[in-house]
């Protein structure tokens, strides 16, 4: 096997790594709890909005993590910024099986989503991109595609393991499997050969620095903030209606499967009208399809929706990304993309906990899911705003081919 050769299969390894890292470890911050709201309820008394807090004080964790483990990535390397985060992500879920205060599991939940999640979110699309230079763009696309898959198919073992060892096994179970698959990944993880890192032209943004940032993590705040009402709160409202949770869990694998494919089609419109542009469909998609979600009470509604919504409101992170780039000066784009990112994480946690907290207060999920549509308007009119500002407009962007470290 010629050099070559060798460098282009490892390189491939490395996205198959980082997808599985993503889908395991990302799978489990984001959404991984959904499955838990209704079996730790009812084994442990507490409400709704307090077993909500938990995965919103994991987003926080990743939030400040994005920011601040950004810089300890450029000074450690990849691979012991991996191990970093698989062992604090497994050692978070078998602390968790064993709490006996929520105290004690919050404070679990916000150091694995500063010490794993945080660690490892830009870090590893920064690898991923830098061992393709020419075509960075699709092997970010398979690598994020990984986490999509995780966002579904965690909360759906999460369920199967749940309902035949009880919440507390099923934490265990998780945290034992992220140590023994993905620590050998992260062993291997390694950085692109200087040769076959990017080389990226300086290109001067459409908007000024001091209006862009501001306005892009206002709106990735209430974009997210939109889209963690389903991705948080679509099992038990399921489940509500009295099916049983692995059904409630096969209608979100599903759903996230047909993000896989949306997340191809959104980068090619990306390239086709332009990121800005590709943003407010995925958003607009978005926002209806969340105010949707309450109106189906049967398991086929659920599972027909869910397939059309997984595929429309696919593009918006890709999309938002490809914005953030696009809109962010090339000196200094790692840390404002940080501070960016730090904003997404931080309207996933208020989005997850408001739609907790309404249900407690009404026993239902309608107002929660039309409030995250109400902070996906406000995401339109901003990235609406962008569009007024971007003179010349964003479009026909290069594919994406780096998320830089913050």
């Amino acid at each position: 096997m010629t050099a070559l050769t060798l460098e282009r299969s490892r390189r491939w390894l490395v996205v198959g790594s980082a997808a599985l890292m993503l889908a395991l470890v990302m799978g489990t911050l984001v959404n991984g709890l959904t499955a838990f709201f209704i079996p730790i309820e009812a084994a442990e008394g507490w409400g709704r909005s307090e077993i909500a807090a938990i995965n919103s004080l994991g987003l926080l964790g990743l939030a400040v993590g994005s920011v601040i483990m950004g810089f300890v990535s450029d000074r450690i390397g990849i691979r012991s910024i991996c191990l970093i985060a698989v062992i604090v992500m497994g050692t978070a879920l078998l602390l968790t099986a064993q709490a006996q205060a929520l105290w004690q599991i919050y404070l679990i939940f916000f150091l694995a989503g500063a010490l794993s999640g945080g660690a490892l979110f830009a870090p590893l699309f920064a690898t991923v991109g830098n061992w393709f230079p020419g075509m960075a763009g699709l092997a970010i696309g398979i690598a994020a595609a990984g986490q999509a898959v995780g966002q579904g198919g965690v909360p759906f073992l999460s369920a199967f393991l749940i309902e035949h060892m009880g919440w507390r096994g099923a934490m265990t179970a998780l945290g034992i499997t992220i140590l023994a698959v993905l620590l050998p990944l992260a062993v291997f993880m390694r950085e692109a050969p200087q040769s076959t890192a990017p080389v990226g032209a300086a290109q001067e943004p459409p908007i000024p620095t001091a209006v862009a940032v501001p306005v892009l993590s206002a709106a990735v705040f209430f974009c997210c903030a939109c889209m963690a009402l389903p991705l948080m709160h679509l099992m038990p409202l399921i489940q509500g209606f009295c099916i049983p949770a692995t059904d409630a869990g096969g209608v979100m694998l599903a759903m996230l499967l047909a993000a896989i494919l949306g997340r191809i089609a959104y980068g090619k419109l990306c390239d086709m009208i332009g990121p800005l542009q590709s943003w407010a469909v995925a958003s607009f998609l978005q926002t209806l399809g969340v105010l949707a979600f309450t109106q189906f009470t049967s398991l086929q509604g659920f599972r027909t929706f869910g397939l059309l919504y997984g595929f429309a409101y696919a593009g918006v992170m890709t999309s938002l990304l490809v914005s953030a780039r696009a809109l962010t000066p090339a000196r200094g784009r790692g840390a404002l993309m940080g501070i960016i990112l730090s904003f997404a994480w931080l309207g996933h946690a208020f989005g997850g906990y408001q739609g907790a907290v309404t249900f407690d207060w009404t026993g239902s999920y309608a107002n929660g899911f039309m409030i995250g549509s109400a902070a996906g308007a406000l995401n339109l009119v901003l990235v609406g705003v962008l569009l007024l500002l971007a003179r010349p407009p964003v479009e026909r962007m290069p594919q994406l081919e780096e998320v830089p470290r913050s």
